[in-house]
């Protein structure tokens, strides 16, 4: 039997994750419950996941989700025919919206921002202060999201706003998400005003031309959330690990890092879009597909190589280049201006938890004295 994977579960740092295991054994496609109702089949060979990541017919749009799903329930986006953006798009359309969206992402235009990204490191990190602090609290989500903001060139005045619509996504209040989504997108108009110059201005003037002034707005509120979401979950591991006296270079120490603890252990739903045969077994239409990513990339008879912590394929996930750079930003100014950090309390004291369905995992708390 598998335990559920979808559970919300709460383990020590360092404690075996008994899912992952259990699904590999299980076979490279695994038909589990879904907590929206029916059955999904779950993808646990690097392989298949690739062929999965690219195959025409297994697309992104919610519209192809099961008819009997509650999209609530089930954590979807609207549909690709209400609201246009990278993770409901597929195929020209989505290519053309992610021409617009790459180039202002590129390795090259990110590390061009990297003196900049390591100042608001080292800016957030000494206003914390002396003492204990716990970079759960208010860094691993402050510090992306300035980051974004600056780059978007949205008043930073606007931080604690973004911080507290961010905070709101998880909530299981009904309606506040859709409350949350409406106030990120509002804030990051912000960008958009005739003296702004930053990547929301450039965004705006690559999008398709059927691109709406409402339909601006949803992209800019994803690329906030997906860039704060992404780097908040992994921060805390890779402090963690940094101060338990890893002394690996910064580049491994995060690469790594995100292998290990991929801010989303599964991706986004997929569906197939006709009948699709995958490992042997036909999937007829609108069957959900998941990718089991932290399964794939910590399989140890798995082979070197790229990992799947961003995907892979059409859908490869377009900030991957920035996580990297901020992640790096936190070990290069931790280790050189903090020379004195260490956890305060023992690293197997660290809990993990993971919020269920196909949410990420972070850590519950991580207190540090930066002074030593």
């Amino acid at each position: 039997m598998v335990p559920d994977p979808f559970a919300a579960t709460t383990r020590g740092i360092s404690e075996p994750d008994p899912v992952r295991p259990a699904l590999r054994a299980a076979g490279p496609l695994v038909e589990v419950a879904t907590p929206a109702g029916g059955s999904a089949w779950i993808v646990t060979e690097e392989k298949l996941a690739r062929e999965v990541l690219s195959h025409p017919g297994i697309v992104k749009d919610p519209a192809m989700a099961p008819e009997t799903w509650d999209p609530v329930r089930a954590g979807l986006e609207q549909t690709a025919a209400a609201q246009p953006s990278l993770t409901t798009l597929d195929g020209p359309d989505h290519a053309r919206l992610r021409r617009a969206h790459a180039p202002l992402l590129s390795a090259k235009r990110i590390q061009a921002r990297s003196g900049r990204i390591h100042e608001i490191a080292r800016e957030l990190l000494t206003d914390l202060g002396e003492g204990t602090v716990d970079l759960m609290d208010g860094f691993s989500t402050r510090f992306p999201l300035t980051v974004l903001l600056d780059l978007l060139d949205i008043p930073l005045d606007l931080l604690d706003a973004a911080v507290d619509a961010c905070r709101r996504m998880s909530s299981p209040d009904p309606g506040a998400q859709g409350k949350a989504i409406a106030a990120i997108a509002n804030l990051a108009a912000a960008g958009l005003t005739p003296d702004r110059h930053g990547l929301a201005t450039e965004l705006r003037d690559r999008v398709p031309p059927e691109t709406t002034e409402d339909d601006l707005r949803y992209h800019l509120f994803a690329l906030i959330f997906a860039g704060q979401l992404t780097t908040d979950a992994s921060i805390g591991f890779l402090v963690a690990r940094l101060l338990d006296a890893d002394t690996a270079a910064e580049d491994d120490l995060v690469r790594e890092t995100l292998r290990d603890h991929p801010p989303a252990p599964f991706t986004l739903w997929r569906f197939t879009s006709t009948e699709v045969d995958l490992a042997g077994i036909p999937l007829p239409a609108r069957s959900p597909v998941l990718v089991d990513i932290q399964g794939i990339n910590t399989d140890p008879g798995r082979d070197p190589g790229p990992d799947l912590t961003f995907g892979a394929g059409p859908h490869f996930c377009v900030g991957a280049q920035l996580a990297h750079l901020e992640l790096r930003a936190v070990a290069t100014v931790l280790r050189a201006e903090f020379p004195r950090a260490r956890l305060a309390v023992p690293h197997a004291e660290l809990r993990q938890t993971f919020l269920g369905g196909i949410q990420g995992t972070r850590l519950t708390g991580l207190p540090v004295l930066l002074h030593g």
